[in-house]
C-alpha cells in the first residue's frame, strides 16, 4: 500500500487515521455549523472546532454539493477563494489545508497562496488537474465520478464507481474517495450501503482511501435521524470504515469523529509484515473480489475459487528465479501469482521488473497458499523465510 506525504502529514496503512475538518465558505451549502463567510470568524471556528479538535486537515469548500443548485464557473469559486485564502491567513493552529475544487484554475492559485492539498470532487474531470497538482508536488483526494465538471460522485453501479476512480490517471500523492451522499437522484441509499459494505475493494489500486459518510442519509434512513441527531450513526460507521481500511475521514465533528477512528484503528485486522531480503506485506483483503482487484493492478486478471479469501500478501524484492517458482507453483489450485509494480514504486516493464527486484501479489485460500509453500521450498533462502512468513499465519 502506497502512503502519501501531504505537507509533511503521513497518510496509509503506515499512519493514524487523519481526521479532514469541514469549513464551507458558501452561504447555500446545507450544515449551518461549518458556514462561514467572514475570515476573521471563519478562522476562530477553524481553531477553536477543528484543529483544536484534533483535525489533521482542513477542508475549505467554496460550493455546495446540492445537486438543485447550478454549478459554479471557475471564475465564481476564485472570487469566493479569496475569503478561504484570508482565512488560512488568520488561523494560528497547525494543520494542512485542503481547498475543494474541480477546476485546475483554482487548484493553482489556492496552492500557490498557502494551500497544501486538492480535493477534487469531479475526479480529474478536467484533465488538467493532475498535472497542477504533480507541479506543486500536492496530494490530491481524487472522488469518483464521471467525466464532466458538472456532475460530481453521479455514478451508481459500485463497478463503475471502482473503474471511474481511475478516469484519468493517479498522480504519486493521490488518495480516493469512493463518493458517499446524493450527489444524483439516481444514486440511491442502497447503492450508498453497498458502497460501504464493499469499501475493502477500493484499496485495490494500492492506494489511500478517503472517505465523507459524516451524518449522510445512507446512515441516518437506517436508524430513523433527522441530520441534528444522527452524530451516533456516523460515528459507529466511521469506526466500521477505518476498520476496512480508510485512511481520511472527513466530518464536521472533528472531536467524536477522532475517538471512533482511533477505536477503529485499534481493532483493525493485524496483517503480516515482514522486511528482509523479500519484503512481504500482507495486504486488507477478505473476500475473492477484492483479491482479484489486487491482481486486476498488476495486469493480471484471474479468476480464484469462490469461497473467502483469507490471506493476500504482496512480496517485494524476487529474484527472477523466485517468480518463476510461484508462477509455476501458483497455475493451479486455489492460489495465485501475479507481478506488475516495482517494489520502489516506479512502474517497470509488464512483467513487474526494475532493474533485479521484483514486486507480486499472492494471493489464495489457507490450503492454497500453504502447497505454494510446500511447492516453492528450498528455491532460496530469501523466498523460504518469506514464505515461512505466510505459512505461520
Amino acid at each position: 500500500m502506497r502512503n502519501v506525504d501531504a505537507a509533511g502529514l503521513g497518510i496509509g496503512d503506515d499512519h493514524p487515521p487523519r481526521i479532514m475538518g469541514v469549513l464551507n465558505v458558501s452561504a447555500e451549502s446545507p450544515y449551518d455549523p461549518s458556514v462561514y463567510d467572514d475570515p476573521g470568524e471563519a478562522a476562530e471556528y477553524v481553531d477553536e472546532e477543528l484543529i483544536g479538535e484534533g483535525a489533521d486537515v482542513v477542508d475549505v469548500g467554496l460550493e455546495s454539493a446540492n445537486k438543485d443548485l447550478d454549478v459554479l464557473t471557475a471564475e465564481d469559486e476564485l472570487e469566493r477563494l479569496e475569503t478561504a485564502i484570508e482565512t488560512l491567513e488568520s488561523t494560528s493552529g497547525d494543520a494542512v489545508w485542503s481547498i475543494e475544487t474541480r477546476y485546475h484554475e483554482v487548484a493553482d492559485a489556492a496552492l500557490s497562496r498557502g494551500f497544501d492539498m486538492v480535493n477534487d470532487v469531479c475526479g480529474f474531470a478536467d484533465p488538467e488537474m493532475p498535472r497542477v497538482c504533480a507541479e506543486h508536488d500536492a496530494a490530491v483526494s481524487k472522488m469518483a465520478s464521471p467525466p464532466d465538471l458538472e456532475r460530481p460522485g453521479a455514478i451508481e453501479e459500485v463497478d463503475e464507481i471502482y473503474d471511474a476512480l481511475s478516469r484519468n490517471g493517479f498522480t504519486e500523492k493521490t488518495i480516493l474517495d469512493p463518493a458517499f451522499g446524493g450527489w444524483s437522484e439516481a444514486k440511491t441509499l442502497a447503492d450508498d450501503r453497498e458502497t460501504f459494505r464493499r469499501l475493502r475493494e477500493f484499496r485495490g489500486y494500492g492506494r489511500p482511501l478517503l472517505v465523507s459518510i459524516n451524518r449522510k442519509n445512507f446512515l441516518r434512513d437506517l436508524a430513523g435521524r433527522s441530520t441534528e441527531a444522527a452524530l451516533p450513526v456516523s460515528l459507529a460507521a466511521t469506526s466500521m470504515a477505518v476498520e476496512r481500511g480508510a485512511h481520511v475521514i472527513r466530518t464536521h465533528d472533528v472531536a467524536e469523529t477522532r475517538d471512533a477512528a482511533l477505536i477503529g484503528e485499534a481493532f483493525s485486522r493485524k496483517r503480516v509484515r515482514h522486511d528482509d531480503e523479500i519484503d512481504v506485506e500482507e495486504l486488507d483483503v477478505t473476500t475473492v473480489r477484492e483479491a482479484e482487484r489486487h491482481l486486476d493492478r498488476l495486469d493480471a486478471a484471474r479468476e480464484i475459487a469462490e469461497e473467502t479469501v483469507v490471506r493476500t500478501y504482496e512480496l517485494s524484492g524476487l529474484s527472477t528465479e523466485a517468480v518463476a517458482a510461484l508462477r509455476a507453483a501458483t497455475d493451479e489450485g486455489d492460489a495465485a501469482f501475479a507481478v506488475g509494480r516495482s517494489a520502489d514504486g516506479d512502474d517497470g516493464g509488464r512483467d513487474g521488473t526494475h532493474g533485479d527486484r521484483t514486486r507480486g501479489v499472492l494471493v489464495g485460500t489457507a490450503d492454497g497458499l500453504s502447497s505454494v509453500v510446500s511447492a516453492v521450498s528450498g528455491v532460496s533462502d530469501a523466498l523460504d523465510a518469506a514464505l515461512r512468513t505466510i505459512d505461520d499465519t
